[in-house]
């Protein structure tokens, strides 16, 4: 990559960065290009030239949170922390992002994650899955999970939970429930054991 596409790739992302940021702070509709363009220090024209309308930056932040979300799952999975750091770190990853994302912006994602073919879907199977899957076997590997517990049966419980969630009268009560659920698949009902 050359330095132009270099730098142009940089304000992209600082443009997604900056409205990523006030969705999560305010909402899609009360925040406004001009708002957009002042956080990112570029003009209202510079983001149309990259996103042409609202509807296709809004489009593209929610890309850019599902691969950034993405990513800081992989880095979790792939570091070298003790099993249990790794499962405080998801979970505390999780509340964190509850607690910070506006109801509307997470209502958007997830209307847009129940939709056919989605991108939520596509990261799920490619990245996801192989993550959890590590993740099981590195807690095996260490003790903190039972080693006759089966991959599949975990991937199906993942996949049980996934799928209700898509549902809408789902998906639009469980946001204050994020760090329970995270806890209950983590931990079970009985907790964790210190």
């Amino acid at each position: 990559m050359d330095g132009f596409q270099r730098r142009r790739e940089l304000k992209k992302n600082n443009i997604l960065d900056s409205a990523l940021s006030l969705f999560m702070e305010y909402g899609i509709q009360k925040v406004s290009i001009s708002e957009i363009a002042k956080k990112a220090n570029v003009s209202q024209v510079t983001i149309y030239n990259y996103f042409e309308s609202k509807h296709n930056l809004i489009h593209d932040v929610f890309i850019y949170y599902v691969d950034k979300a993405a990513n800081d799952f992989e880095e979790v999975i792939y570091n070298d922390l003790p099993f249990p750091e790794k499962i405080q770190k998801l979970i505390f990853a999780k509340k964190e992002a509850a607690t910070q994302i506006h109801e509307e912006f997470y209502q958007f994602m997830m209307k847009e994650y129940t939709t056919e073919g989605n991108y939520i879907e596509k990261v799920y199977i490619e990245k996801t899955i192989p993550y959890f899957t590590k993740l099981i076997e590195d807690g095996k590997q260490q003790g903190f999970v039972n080693p006759d517990l089966s991959a599949e049966a975990v991937l199906f419980y993942i996949n049980m939970l996934k799928d209700y969630m898509q549902k809408e009268e789902v998906y639009q009560k469980i946001l204050p429930l994020t760090e329970d659920i995270t806890n209950i698949f983590f931990y079970g009902i009985c907790g964790k054991n210190d």
